[in-house]
């Protein structure tokens, strides 16, 4: 399977909710690269008008997820093929490489994102 990477672009838990866009500029069945203020990354996906945010890069060699193609819930690396659920951020393909989830909300059509 090779040689997991840290993601060094992980945001740390802050307990505080971000506002990071409209809604509107995430076409559903798409994904979006959130940067915060410290450098750290979100993957933001629009699944049908419900939206997850998880960790932006694959833990298998670091390729940024929200690039990658989306199938339903699932996002599929370009490297390697890692499947993700952006609900749970579950791993499919390495079930012991789940990535963190974020809760998403909308409000009068603002994204926000708790980190």
């Amino acid at each position: 399977m090779g040689k997991v990477r840290h993601n060094k672009h992980k945001p740390i838990r802050e307990g505080r909710s971000i506002k990071v866009g409209r809604a509107e500029s995430v076409p559903s069945g798409r994904g979006a690269t959130v940067q915060l203020n410290d450098g750290s990354e979100l993957a933001l996906f629009n699944v049908g008008g419900t939206f997850y945010a998880i960790e932006n890069f694959c833990p298998h060699k670091g390729y940024p997820l929200a690039d990658s193609p989306l199938k339903g819930t699932t996002v599929i690396c370009e490297h390697h093929d890692w499947m993700f659920d952006v609900r749970t951020g579950h791993c499919f393909t390495a079930p012991k490489c789940s990535i963190e989830k974020y809760p998403v909300r909308i409000e009068d059509g603002w994204i926000f994102i708790d980190v």
